[in-house]
């Protein structure tokens, strides 16, 4: 547990916060026969999280950029399915789509997955690296999914903080992909806030169900994600992490509760951090910039 974690104990209503862990917020849940569909399973919050949701119950579909690397991460969870999901490969995602939809009805479908702060300007089906990965392709894959989702499914979406760091714009619907200049995090808070808004989207068109979607922030955590950080950043890392970051576990803690927690299921459209819900950016709560996101996404996705 980082120092900051010591200092700050405030908890929220539902008795979780900063830093609760995975394993305490799931603690008494049970999820015997549920299925679950994680994203990013082979490391960090992902690999955890299908821990931890497996220990509680729950058949996980463990996807991973490739096969090798979801059956690796699999093995350590007993009867997980490992399916291979390569965000930036239409293709992939169809037939891990196509593959899921054979595991039955799906209760939660968790969008862990993504990459940060490439440091040059790569594109993907000439999309930005980045907003392809973290949203074009978990696009494609809830869509893809919605009608295996259960009547009362839950989507959770890896949103992060990070969303701030979006362009003034927000979302840059004429420029997506940074030809008139691009900033690693710039653009990763585009894609962060993309995914927060593609939460408040879904939400509104689940209206009237007992389904759900939400975004959540994890925090501050030492994990993979962080490998495209400049080197000086990536040095001081063990530093940082013992005063002020969060422990993976930690990490994990508010998509386990969002996706798992009985209280949970009845909060759709909302942005949580620290297990609870919170306020984001002005950008992530503009319903009008996620609907016109949503049409634009679209309009990408028929031209793949």
């Amino acid at each position: 547990m980082s120092l900051y974690a010591m200092i700050r104990g405030r908890r929220g209503d539902n008795g979780f916060g900063y830093a609760s862990t995975a394993e305490e917020v799931t603690a008494g849940v049970d999820l015997g026969g549920k299925t679950i569909l994680i994203t990013g399973v082979s490391s960090g919050l992902g690999q955890e999280s299908a821990r931890v949701l497996a220990a509680r119950g729950a058949t996980i579909l463990g996807a991973a950029r490739t096969r090798e690397k979801a059956e690796a991460a699999c093995r350590e969870i007993g009867g997980a399915v490992p399916l291979a999901c390569e965000l930036a490969d239409p293709a992939s995602v169809r037939a891990c789509v196509a593959e899921a939809k054979g595991h039955g009805p799906l209760d939660v479908i968790l969008c862990n997955a993504g990459i940060m702060a490439l440091p040059e300007r790569e594109l993907v089906h000439g999309q930005e690296k980045q907003l392809f990965v973290n949203h074009v392709g978990h696009f494609l894959l809830v869509k893809g999914l919605l009608d295996a989702l259960a009547d009362d499914g839950r989507v959770v979406m890896l949103s992060s903080a990070a969303h701030g760091w979006a362009p003034p714009a927000g979302i840059q619907l004429e420029d997506l992909s940074f030809e008139r200049g691009y900033k690693p995090a710039v653009a990763y808070g585009q894609s962060k806030l993309a995914n927060l808004l593609f939460a408040r989207e879904l939400a509104q068109r689940f209206e009237g169900t007992a389904r759900t979607a939400n975004a959540v922030h994890p925090g501050v955590i030492a994990t993979n994600l962080g490998r495209h950080m400049p080197l000086v950043a990536r040095a001081l890392m063990p530093v940082a992490s013992a005063v002020a970051m969060k422990s993976i576990p930690q990490g994990a803690a508010t998509q386990c509760y969002v996706a798992a927690h009985p209280d949970a299921g009845r909060v759709s459209g909302e942005y949580w951090a620290d297990c609870n819900v919170t306020k984001s950016s002005r950008h992530g709560r503009d319903l009008a910039l996620a609907k016109r996101l949503w049409e634009r996404t679209e309009e990408i996705v028929a031209a793949l």
